[in-house]
């Protein structure tokens, strides 16, 4: 799969997860755009990186705390997901939930 195509699909899973953040504990419409954002920087960051498989790892956010979630097949991996996730701007925290789990 190509990074543009993969690009793509992040872009249409983000049109398509907006919902009801706002009611399920952050606390306004403001700091849902803002960690949409942020959310949406980090998968693109993931896509843009040769050594991150941005189909594999899950982002979430809230209130600025990125959590990722999902599968590494290195431990540098998992490790470079969230070193990229940490340099992205208004990111507070990283929650790494990634497992490493190498390919047979």
């Amino acid at each position: 799969m190509n990074k543009t195509f993969a690009a793509g699909l992040i872009a249409l899973g983000l049109v398509l997860q907006t919902g009801c953040a706002v009611t399920s504990g952050q606390s306004s419409v403001g700091q849902y755009v803002d960690d949409s954002t942020i959310t949406a920087r980090v998968k693109k960051r993931f896509a843009e990186d040769p050594d991150v498989a941005a189909t594999r790892i899950d982002v979430k956010t809230l209130n600025g705390t990125v959590q990722l979630t999902g599968f590494a097949v290195t431990e540098l991996e998992r490790q470079r997901a969230a070193d990229i996730a940490r340099s992205v701007p208004d990111v507070r925290n990283v929650q790494n939930d990634v497992i490493v789990q190498p390919k047979n």
